[in-house]
């Protein structure tokens, strides 16, 4: 337990219980957002707006071409905050101009689409917009934490997912389903704002760095399709859903339902935003990244154990919250639950291990494999099972990415890595 213990201690040094607590808060309000536009805006029209939303939200990883991924990786081996600052710059101006290409791109791409549900088109061609706010104040957060600002990175989170809910309850009152397509756009913009002042002087420095060339696009680029096919993992579910069972109020039941199993995601996530840069800035320290590990495991697993006792004796309760139709979903809520934790103890580290060491294209080419799978396994599980199908192939790949990536992690780190160190 003094293993644990420590890791502990050595979170909260690096103001990681700001991080983990602005975490909860952010999903307590994301839950309300939810909560709130589910009463407000009727189930086959809020689908259409989740359907083109999921659709975006696999697109955003690839803001930028991925340099604010770049951006965290190159500039936590930075000793200076200088260089930090030039490199914030060349991300910043760089990634705005390859965003407006790829909202044009996706813009006229969708004109040409016939979607299966009414107005998605327009939808999806609205909502591209938010790439743009999304990917600079995506920059504004790893520039905060590459100069150890924890605290000010979680304030950012609150204020996010603050402005999120009054944005949706405001306009989805008023505008419906219209008002939250909008209330999605103006969030990330009006975050940006409260957070000007903070990083606006970054940008007038302009310090040629060597390690601007071809390997930092490179991982930038790999790190952000990991990314992509990533979150296509847990969107397929939602697309394929639509697809195959072509109704917009299924999309909406998996979206609920799956709601709270990936927002325990929040937790190793909390937990390597804190430490990405420390663990980085010790990537050869074998003995450092061994014994971090080792906590990182011992607290997850925990903490998975006591998930599934906890949302297994509560499931009814739980999504009785949302709505109590959707307590019909009981099983396939606890095998996302079961499927969750596989993230929770191995993916979420040994994912960002990979990326540590610049292994984003090992990261791609899990995930990419993961999301064959999971596209053909849908196919057939979807129609014979229905949602409790989508879950079982979601749970299935959480738990294989994960393994994979320790064992391949640990192939580089031993084998490849530290011998070129």
């Amino acid at each position: 337990m003094s293993l644990l213990k420590t890791y502990i201690q050595n979170f909260i040094s690096r103001s990681g219980n700001y991080i983990l607590s602005a975490s909860i808060i952010s999903r307590i309000l994301s839950f309300f957002a939810s909560w709130i536009a589910l009463q407000l805006i009727p189930n086959k029209e809020l689908g259409i707006v989740l359907f083109a939303y999921n659709i975006i939200l696999f697109i955003i990883p690839i803001g930028g071409f991925g340099l604010h991924q770049s951006l965290l990786r190159f500039g936590s081996l930075l000793k200076t905050s200088e260089e930090k600052n030039s490199l914030f710059r060349y991300t910043f101006f760089k990634g705005i101009w390859v965003t407006f290409i790829l909202i044009f791109i996706i813009i006229i791409v969708s004109l040409f689409i016939d979607f299966q549900f009414e107005n998605t088109k327009y939808y999806l061609a609205f909502l591209s917009i938010t790439l743009i706010p999304t990917y600079i104040f995506e920059l504004i957060k790893i520039q905060f934490r590459l100069h150890h600002k924890n605290k000010l990175f979680a304030f950012t989170e609150i204020v996010f997912t603050s402005v999120l809910t009054i944005s949706v309850l405001v306009l989805s009152y008023y505008f419906k389903e219209n008002g939250y397509a909008i209330a999605i756009v103006l969030t990330p913009t009006i975050t940006i704002l409260f957070f000007i002042k903070k990083f606006k002087s970054d940008l007038f420095f302009n310090r040629k760095l060597t390690m601007i060339n071809r390997e930092f696009w490179k991982y930038g680029f790999f790190a952000s399709l990991s990314n992509v096919v990533t979150q296509l993992l847990f969107v397929i579910d939602i697309l394929l859903i639509g697809f195959l069972l072509n109704d917009a109020e299924m999309v909406t039941n998996y979206k609920y339902i799956s709601l709270i199993p990936l927002s325990l995601l929040f937790l190793p996530r909390a937990f390597i935003n804190a430490d990405f840069v420390a663990f980085t800035e010790n990537i050869y320290d074998k003995k450092y990244i061994i014994k971090y590990i080792k906590s990182y495991l011992l607290l997850f697993t925990i903490l998975s154990i006591a998930f599934c006792i906890l949302f297994g004796f509560f499931s009814n309760f739980i999504l009785k919250l949302f709505d109590a139709d959707f307590i019909q979903f009981k099983t396939s809520f606890l095998i996302l639950i079961i499927g969750v934790s596989g993230i929770l103890i191995f993916r979420g580290l040994f994912g960002n291990l990979l990326s540590s060491i610049g292994k984003a294209h090992i990261n791609f080419y899990i995930t990419f494999t993961a999301l064959i799978i999971n596209f053909f396994s849908n196919y057939y599980l979807i129609p014979k099972y229905g949602l409790k199908g989508a879950a079982i192939t979601s749970a299935s790949l959480m738990w294989f990415t994960g393994i994979l990536s320790a064992i391949i992690f640990w192939k580089f780190y031993n084998h490849h890595f530290l011998s070129k160190k």
